[in-house]
């Protein structure tokens, strides 16, 4: 573990500050010293990736599939010096952190293959009919090509999947774009580890320097020089509302605007039908306590509101949620920031009038640590106060009680954008409640059936992404290969030569890649 700033192929520690590693765990600072970047080592990581870049991003799809399969075997050498450090800085227990592991690797290998295959690139041939009439017909060819070097603001809740070589890394590296990552406050070893793993990947599979940088500082000052920087193309972001608008924000005021995909939070409604309610209240009260308690409630989509006819069955299921609720123990945390701020967040709800505490964790929680606790709320009082729309981010959920359809209809039309939403309900029941599963989805990415919106499966179909707030495009997905799309523009190219066009878009298909040609899908 080096605490040095990782510039391309070398380290540097120009600065004299440094940041310390914090365990939420021994509550106190752990080894290793990290240097802040200064301003010329920001500018020096930037200027590597753009001269990166002009190589990068000519490097053919199976180049780059050996290189993040390298990624994803560098990090497996690893250890369990990653997975020990990785708990110790963000209090997640080890068969998280294995499986996050797995899941990081599993990204990686899942975009390698994207790549080897090819398609992606979305290749569009009309041929040129030069003896059209009244005009000739030019011929043009489109494909997707890379943006240029891209900022990676890393996630203080997944230090593996959603950080160094998480997903956002994963996908601006198979699209060709070099990325510089912004190590992540609370878990500085473990970027440390795994940008050396990235380094030394680069390195084995003959990949420009500069191809990949990691820069240590604040989130604020660190954050806002990487955004305004003229060199920075785009901007992946994984956090809080407040932060992911700052930097959303600053990159729209630059002389040359880039774009910012942005995931900041979201409260996952649920739908909680009435016959679900009256045949099987007391299991999804039991399902959805394990939900909201899961990783201390630190997920992006952790249910944290549920949605409900007033009746006597709403009734016995907020009594059963709130039993469950009580009989689990609190937990460490992610940080000390996150744990005051869920309490903050709590205390936010519950002083608004008309808010009740229906029950929380019996056991006492320690400093650091999350105590779980679920409320109710009237549709009206609801509906008056924008405050409970906002994501307490750990162990909590709102439960409105809807006086009739028409007010359940007004609190699912004042939702902000969100990730995702669920409705548990009978099939026989869907029809009846059509107009309220419509207004789900014009709010959501992702709608989900008698389930749980806590894990999220990496595939080819997944949809991680919302209507802002949830996200800042909500045409664009952070999960799954169509990540891939968020990080490349189009080009045409009209009447070249062929030998001049990229093998993607060449007579005679040289790829064997899936392209329209004059209007039909096919592999020629």
């Amino acid at each position: 573990m080096d605490g040095r700033n990782l510039i391309g192929y070398k380290h540097s520690a120009m600065a004299k500050e440094i940041l310390a590693a914090f365990s939420p765990i021994k509550r106190k600072v752990i080894d290793g010293e990290f240097h802040i970047a200064t301003t010329e080592e920001i500018d020096e990581a930037m200027n590597l990736a753009t001269s990166a870049f002009t190589t990068y991003r000519q490097t053919s799809g199976k180049d780059k599939a050996k290189f993040l399969n390298t990624i994803a075997d560098e990090i497996l050498a690893l250890g369990d010096e990653l997975i020990e450090r990785a708990m110790e800085e963000s209090g997640l227990p080890k068969g998280r952190i294995t499986g996050e592991r797995g899941r990081t690797m599993g990204q990686l290998r899942l975009f390698a293959k994207t790549l080897e295959e090819g398609s992606w690139v979305d290749a569009i041939i009309d041929q040129a009919d030069r003896d059209r009439k009244p005009f000739p017909k030019s011929d043009i060819r489109r494909m997707l090509v890379p943006l240029g070097p891209v900022v990676v603001f890393t996630a203080s809740n997944f230090p593996l999947a959603f950080s160094t070589a998480g997903g956002d890394t994963a996908s601006a590296l198979a699209a060709g774009n070099p990325v510089i990552v912004k190590a992540h406050e609370s878990h500085l070893g473990t970027n440390a580890l795994v940008a050396l793993a990235i380094q030394r990947a680069a390195e084995k599979t003959g990949m420009p320097d500069g191809v990949f940088s990691s820069l240590n500082g604040t989130g604020i000052d660190l954050g806002q020089t990487l955004a305004k920087h003229p060199q920075a193309k785009a901007i992946a972001f994984t956090g809080s509302l407040r932060a992911g608008k700052a930097i959303f924000d600053t990159a729209n005021q630059r002389v040359e605007p880039i774009p910012v995909f942005a995931e900041m939070g979201s409260i996952n409604p649920v739908l909680l039908l009435e016959k679900a309610l009256a045949t099987r209240g007391e299991k999804i009260a039991q399902q959805y306590a394990s939900s909201i308690t899961l990783g201390v409630g630190q997920f992006c989509t952790n249910p944290g509101l549920l949605i409900g006819k007033q009746s006597d069955d709403l009734d016995l299921f907020i009594k059963n949620l709130a039993k469950n609720i009580e009989q689990t123990t609190p937990a460490t945390m992610l940080n000390e920031g996150v744990c005051n701020n869920f309490e903050n967040g709590q205390k936010r709800a519950l002083d608004i009038p008309g808010v009740k505490l229906e029950g929380k964790a019996a056991t006492e929680k320690e400093p650091i640590q999350g105590q779980a606790s679920v409320a109710s709320v009237s549709g009206e009082v609801f509906l008056k106060n924008k405050t409970l729309q906002e994501e307490v981010f750990g162990p909590f959920t709102l439960v409105v009680r809807c006086a009739a359809d028409k007010e359940m209809q007004a609190v699912i039309n004042s939702l902000n954008g969100q990730l995702t939403a669920t409705v548990m309900g009978e099939k026989e029941e869907l029809a009846e409640n059509l107009n309220l599963i419509q207004d789900l989805q014009n709010k959501v990415g992702r709608i989900l059936f008698n389930g749980v919106p806590t894990g999220v499966e990496v595939c080819a179909a997944m949809q991680h992404g919302g209507p802002f707030p949830a996200t800042t495009d909500s045409r664009t997905t952070s999960v799954g290969v169509g990540a891939i799309k968020r990080f490349v523009r189009p080009l045409a190219f009209q009447d070249w030569e062929q030998e001049l066009l990229p093998e993607a878009l060449q007579d005679g298909n040289p790829l064997n890649i899936w392209r329209m040609l004059d209007g039909t899908w096919g592999q020629k």
